[in-house]
């Protein structure tokens, strides 16, 4: 039995839960600056819901000082 965790998302999935364009997506893909990804094949992306959860919690801040501090 799997987790919820280890379910995978496809790049639609992944877009529509955490409401960002696909071409964000795409760029965060190039850039480094998403969750982890998989790809699957030469056309398949997929995100485990475990590291889009992980990778969310990394980017939560209480107040804007508190993103700045962790920035620098």
């Amino acid at each position: 039995m799997s987790s919820e965790n280890d379910r995978y998302l496809s790049e639609d999935e992944f877009c529509e839960q955490f409401k960002i364009a696909p071409r964000t997506a795409q760029r965060w893909r190039q850039t480094g600056d998403g969750p982890k990804w998989v790809r699957i094949g030469k056309r398949f992306i997929r995100y485990r819901q475990g590291d889009a959860r992980e990778w969310v919690k990394a980017h939560t801040f209480e107040h804007r000082a508190d993103e700045l501090q962790r920035a620098g």
